[in-house]
């Protein structure tokens, strides 16, 4: 009797939700309807009286039914419109934000936005109708394949979702933008201009001010003020000009200017346009410095250096030329990333100057001109037959013109001892030697012609 009354407490407080028509709350059956037969198990017994009713409303949720175990499961969308959606995807925003943060129901409804964004890109966007290549405006731009988030629109200055949008990215220039923003593109591809016109604006920050442009942004036109109505206007010190924050956004650079006159090489704010020129300027040589800006010489030691290496590695150059085992060594290609080092000591870039600053360039120099010396006074026994002997003094060892220690003719480029040339008053003994020769072809008299 005991072990029934536990059974009934326990089968009372865990009353099947199901059976709405079992005990007191049953409906009253119309008179045709019979009473469904009971067995004797299933019947619950009375309980005493003064016992109880256990009633657990609460113990019906263990059985699961809280959950929605009926509604669509996440990745599966009846909705096949665009509008649909985009309704879709408001109501499951909505849904996040009353949420718990952190909590797995969060969670969830957050991974139900992404398969409801990746469905509606699908429908507005497929991939398989955007081409590989499109050309606009001598930007050349390729479908790129990453899925990275890291990158910006250079249009409408949004996030690039790579997950659920197609993008593109000019291979001159480097300008990355949605598909959709393609057409909306009105600026040309700066690698246009480096290949036409490679030169820098030398004027340090040439402004001309804001009513030169009309008060208009210089690439998009649009309305622009100092005081940031409608749109705040920022000044890029490159080029001067004015530029609103969709074509502004304070990206930092090395003016050319400022480094060459002042030998400054603090970064300031450009504009997109400007930053991307600069970038791809930044290794040609195209800065003669003993035009622009002669007396830098006196006042960067360094630079002095490095000319003195430029002048040398010059000289070296017709021995590499001529010389097979420098050939097959491919011992120039040592300068192959500043090519322009091996044709004239005049010209340099951006880069240059920078690695000048930064000491890399001395040290790197300093190594190829020791590896190309060794070259030709040691390893090479065709490159050393290939030397000078002082003919002033007639002693010493082989000498060779990128000696420190030496003098070259500018006129016939025979080498001297620097002492032995400066201490002769007199000129190169073998231009001497050709003057007289060409004085004496000149005096001698000419064959008799037979009247």
């Amino acid at each position: 009797m005991e072990y029934d009354e536990k059974l009934a407490r326990f089968r009372q407080a865990h009353l099947n939700p199901f059976n709405k028509q079992s005990g007191p709350r049953q409906h009253e059956q119309g008179p045709g309807e019979e009473a469904p037969d009971v067995t004797p198990e299933e019947a619950l017994p009375e309980l005493p009286a003064g016992e109880p009713e256990f009633r657990c409303p609460e113990r019906v949720m263990d059985l699961g039914l809280s959950e929605d175990h009926f509604s669509r499961p996440v990745g599966l969308f009846l909705a096949s419109d665009v509008q649909q959606l985009r309704q879709a995807i408001e109501e499951c925003k909505q849904v996040i934000l009353e949420l718990p943060e952190q909590s797995e129901k969060q969670k969830d409804a957050v991974v139900r936005l992404i398969h409801l964004r990746l469905k509606l890109q699908e429908l507005k966007d497929p991939n398989e109708d955007e081409p590989n290549i499109r050309v606009l405006l001598e930007h050349r731009f390729y479908k790129e394949k990453s899925k990275s988030v890291k990158q910006t629109c250079d249009k409408c200055n949004t996030i690039i979702w790579g997950l659920i949008q197609t993008w593109y990215t000019c291979t001159g220039c480097y300008y990355r933008c949605h598909s959709k923003c393609l057409n909306l593109i009105s600026k040309p591809c700066v690698s246009s201009k480096v290949s036409h016109q490679a030169e820098y604006e030398l004027n340090i920050c040439p402004e001309t001010g804001l009513d030169s442009q009309d008060y208009r942004c210089a690439e998009c036109r649009a309305p622009i003020s100092l005081r940031g109505v409608p749109s705040e206007a920022r000044q890029c010190d490159y080029t001067g000009q004015y530029y609103c924050s969709h074509c502004h956004w304070n990206d930092l650079a090395v003016i050319p200017a400022r480094v060459v006159h002042n030998w400054d090489f603090e970064p300031r704010k450009v504009s997109r346009c400007s930053m991307r020129y600069l970038a791809l300027m930044v290794s040609r040589p195209v800065l003669r410095l003993r035009e622009i800006n002669p007396l830098l010489f006196n006042y960067v030691e360094e630079l002095v250096e490095i000319r003195k290496l430029r002048q040398d590695i010059l000289l070296m150059k017709p021995y590499f030329i001529t010389c097979r085992e420098a050939m097959e060594a491919r011992l120039l290609l040592q300068l192959q990333d500043r090519q322009h080092f091996v044709e004239n000591d005049e010209m340099y870039s951006v880069q240059d100057l920078l690695d000048v600053h930064a000491g890399r360039l001395g040290c790197s120099l300093t190594e190829i001109h020791t590896l190309f010396a060794k070259h030709i006074k040691l390893d090479c026994e065709r490159c050393q037959a290939k030397g000078f002997v002082c003919e002033l003094c007639r002693e010493g060892d082989v000498l060779f013109p990128f000696d420190s220690h030496t003098s070259v003719c500018t006129d016939c480029s025979a080498v001297f001892h620097r002492d032995c040339y400066y201490d002769n008053s007199t000129t190169c003994p073998k231009c001497a030697r050709l003057s007289l020769r060409k004085q004496s072809l000149l005096q001698e008299p000419g064959p008799d012609v037979e009247a």
